[in-house]
Formats: structure tokens, C-alpha cells, sequence
């Protein structure tokens, strides 16, 4: 177990440097896919809800630490998308969540409560419409991340029954 989160930790190195560097080159406009919230969300449904949400809140430290944006934001929205995408997890339904659509949809619901609780902590102006706030800051960026997911899954090997 403790081997599993040394292996996910050194797969979020390359991810968090993709995700700072490249990531923001295919924007569009101001929405961002979130990598790190796919590789969340895999590890969620393939490890267990408690494993992805003590992930989450390391991915998230991380992140804010690396990023320099309000500690604690991304930690929080991190550790609950972890906890949501572990509801998904089960040791005999993990083929058919990692199915292209399934996951796509999974990766939505993670990223849309990943940016709801970071927006709140990053972007809350008292003064704007919550419902443009929401629709730009979580609704697009959740939108995109579970396009982008449903790409990437297509590439992970499938896991073989021994």
C-alpha cells in the first residue's frame, strides 16, 4: 500500500510540471483542463475511496505550494473530488468506470466539485452573478478536464484479471 502512493506520487511529479507548463497552451479562452484531476480521479476508482481522498489532499498541497495560490484551496477541492470519485470505486465494477464514457463522466462530477469548492476560495466576488461565476469558473473547466479524460483513457492499458 505504502509502495502504491510512492508510485502515485511519482507519477504527479511530470504531471504537475505538464499541468504548469503545457496545460495552459491549450486553453481556451480562460478554461484550463485539470491533469491532475484525472490522475485523481484513476487512482480514486482504482485504489479505493480513502486512498484517493488522502491523495487528493496531497496532490493539493502540492499544488498550492508549487503554484503559490491561497494554501489550502486546491488541498480542499482536491481531498473532496478525491472522496466523490471514490464512491466509484469497487473492486468488481472498476473495467466498466474506466469504460471511455463512464470515466468521462466521473472525471465531470470530480472536476465540477474540484472547481466549485476552488473557485469559492479563489475567485468569490460578492458583486458577480454566482450563477456566470459558476458556469465559467467550474461548469467549462469540469467540461473540459472530462473531454480531455475521455482522450487519455483510451491510452491507459486495461488492467488483466489474474
Amino acid at each position: 500500500m505504502k509502495f502504491n502512493y510512492i508510485i502515485s506520487i511519482l507519477i504527479f511529479i511530470p504531471v504537475l510540471i505538464i499541468q504548469t507548463t503545457v496545460v495552459p497552451l491549450i486553453s481556451i479562452g480562460e478554461v484550463v483542463p485539470d491533469l491532475i484531476l484525472i490522475l485523481l480521479v484513476y487512482y480514486s476508482i482504482t485504489e479505493g475511496q480513502i486512498y484517493g481522498t488522502v491523495l487528493g489532499f496531497i496532490y493539493g498541497l502540492f499544488f498550492d505550494l508549487v503554484t503559490g495560490s491561497l494554501l489550502g484551496s486546491s488541498m480542499i477541492a482536491k481531498t473532496v473530488a478525491g472522496f466523490v470519485a471514490g464512491y466509484f470505486s469497487s473492486e468488481n465494477k472498476v473495467d466498466i468506470y474506466l469504460m471511455f464514457f463512464n470515466f468521462g463522466l466521473i472525471v465531470f462530477l470530480a472536476a465540477l466539485v474540484d472547481q466549485i469548492i476552488y473557485s469559492f476560495f479563489s475567485s468569490f466576488d460578492i458583486s458577480s452573478n454566482i450563477l456566470m461565476i459558476f458556469f465559467q469558473n467550474a461548469f467549462l473547466p469540469a467540461f473540459y478536464t472530462a473531454l480531455l479524460s475521455m482522450i487519455i483513457i483510451i491510452f491507459v492499458p486495461k488492467r488483466r484479471n489474474l
